[in-house]
């Protein structure tokens, strides 16, 4: 999230795809448009604001796979991963830091320029 404030042309495809073609979707997990909020102040107002963006609540359910971590961005990122009856295969994390993921159970989409 804070490369989409950042240039970053890998981020900005993606945003755009998300608005202009059926079918993209992008999350936005809000524990970790607090995070993001945090290193690059602005992030999640603007990130929120995008047609193409859906922010993803704290709800009860992801609230108690959160509890039990340590630092909440990622773990709700992760929640917003997994299998659902809406997304059956899952979300993919699209990240700048696919090493951060190696051992998690997720799929990733690499956005390092």
């Amino acid at each position: 999230m804070v490369a989409a404030g950042t240039g970053n042309v890998l981020v900005s495809r993606l945003i755009h795809r998300a608005h202009t073609e059926a079918g993209w979707f992008l999350y936005a997990p809000a524990c970790a448009l607090v995070e993001a909020d945090r290193v690059r102040p602005g992030t999640a107002e603007h990130l929120a604001a995008l047609p193409g963006v859906t922010v993803l609540d704290l709800d009860l359910p992801a609230a108690l796979a959160l509890a039990r971590e340590t630092s909440w961005g990622p773990a709700h990122t992760r929640y917003a991963a997994e299998p659902t009856p809406e997304r059956p295969s899952g979300a993919v994390v699209a990240t700048t830091e696919p090493e951060a993921w190696k051992e998690q159970a997720v799929r990733v989409i690499d956005l390092r320029p």
